[in-house]
């Protein structure tokens, strides 16, 4: 296993087999020849284990096999690094909050001379960095990053950032379209969620979306709002078992949610209440027997266990490489954070193509990226949601079960929506769709 920590960028940053492998710089004069790529992500803390390090061996799969020019159809013949330059990677801790990820982004543009950023996690970082990127003229992929907010919000009219997966919107409409096929006659619905942005957009996302698509449905005004990485779940557990409603709505994600799970458990929660889960395919491995069956779980797309059988050469590729790697079958984050990579590979190669052949500059990169649709590892991203900057992409959710057979948690009763379905039309903020009727949808 590869073990990443804070590093200065243009250094000699890895033992000599494991930097040329990786394409690290050694010294002043390799540095020109270099794409310097920013990764942070969670490396400690609650975000860790089942999010940020899965994020980093996702990248670290693709980058590597990007400077070797080893990736397979449909990028075999693109030839090595980005635009024929390799990639200086820069993998650090996203942990400490925004405050802390602001002065380190300033640092490592002004200072350390990144080339551009490929990650975050958590939408309040998001949310703090994409003003600065825009200020600073950097350009900046969010692979993950779940709040609508980045686009609709904080900066309407993007130029140098970017989003390569889909949003909460999606997340909760899909959601509301699941259990209106699978739970027509639910009697209510409450919510467990953290009380940041990601948390408050999940909830009110989907609780619009069950509004418009079965009204008559009630939901319980005491839906439970957590601290994020609070880790103690006793009082809101609580109050869901004395909860009428039968259905719980959950976007819980890292530490907090494999929290939640063995607390749940341990007091019956999941024998009582039917539990929808946004992310929790981030657990699914790591936990095995321990997540209990049953449940309902998306992904935003065809990410980690939903991507188990899509049967290309990039996908199998790629899942056999970080299984032999990291002995764990890859998750939601480490394809969206792989998916980040790939499209950072896709602008630069075709923005070099356009410019004859030359390495490309900035913008040429950003316009190479603008509305465009790529490859990603288990389906196509189409780059077509604010103007061009925020992806859309298929959306999936499921019945986690465990076949016995094979010893592993499969998904049953998988149902996939297109992304015209689940996500807002092109200039239409999603609050006011879900709203207006989610008009335009095309399911």
């Amino acid at each position: 296993m590869i073990n990443f920590t804070n590093r200065p960028a243009k250094a000699a940053l890895l033992a000599t087999g494991l930097a040329a492998a990786i394409g690290f710089a050694a010294g002043a004069a390799k540095a020109a020849e270099t794409v310097v790529m920013a990764v942070p992500t969670f490396l400690t803390g609650a975000g860790a284990p089942a999010f940020g390090v899965p994020a980093r061996n996702g990248a670290e799969v693709i980058i590597e096999a990007i400077n070797k020019g080893t990736l397979p159809a449909p990028y075999d013949k693109s030839g090595k690094g980005l635009a024929g330059r390799q990639i200086e990677a820069l993998i650090y801790d996203e942990s400490g909050g925004g405050v802390k990820q602001v002065a380190e982004f300033r640092n490592k543009v002004q200072k350390q001379g990144v080339d551009l950023f490929v990650g975050y996690i958590s939408s309040g970082t998001c949310a703090a960095i994409t003003p600065v990127a825009e200020e600073l003229k950097m350009l900046t992929i969010f692979p993950i990053c779940g709040t609508p907010r980045i686009f609709e919000e904080i900066n309407k009219n993007p130029k140098y950032v970017f989003r390569t997966m889909g949003h909460a919107t999606a997340d909760g409409v899909a959601e509301a379209h699941y259990v209106k096929a699978n739970m027509p006659g639910v009697k209510g619905y409450t919510g467990i969620n953290q009380n940041y942005a990601w948390g408050q957009d999940s909830w009110r996302d989907f609780d619009l979306a069950m509004k418009q698509l079965m009204p008559s449905v009630p939901v319980s005004d005491k839906a439970q709002w957590p601290k994020i990485f609070s880790g103690q779940y006793g009082t809101e557990i609580s109050a869901l078992m004395l909860s009428k409603e039968p259905l719980v709505h959950s976007s819980l994600w890292g530490g907090d949610l494999e929290a939640f799970i063995f607390q749940g458990a341990a007091r019956g929660l999941f024998r009582k209440k039917k539990l929808l889960f946004s992310v929790a395919d981030t657990s699914v491995y790591r936990l095995g027997k321990k997540v209990p069956t049953g449940v309902i779980l998306g992904a935003r797309g065809p990410y980690g266990i939903f991507a188990a059988s899509v049967d290309t050469p990039l996908n199998n590729w790629f899942r056999k490489v970080y299984m032999d790697r990291y002995s764990v079958p890859p998750v939601g984050g480490s394809y969206q954070a792989a998916q980040g990579v790939l499209a950072a590979k896709y602008a630069y190669d075709k923005a070099a193509a356009a410019n004859g052949g030359k390495f490309p500059s900035k913008d040429q990169v950003i316009a190479a990226l603008e509305g465009a649709t790529y490859q990603g590892l288990a389906a196509k991203v189409h780059m077509n949601r604010s103007n061009g900057h925020q992806a859309a992409t298929i959306h999936q959710i499921g019945i986690l079960e465990w076949d016995k057979e094979a010893g592993e948690p499969i998904m049953t009763k998988v149902t996939t929506f297109p992304a015209d379905c689940v996500m807002p039309p092109p200039g239409v903020n999603g609050t006011e769709w879900l709203k207006g009727g989610m008009k335009g949808a095309k399911c």
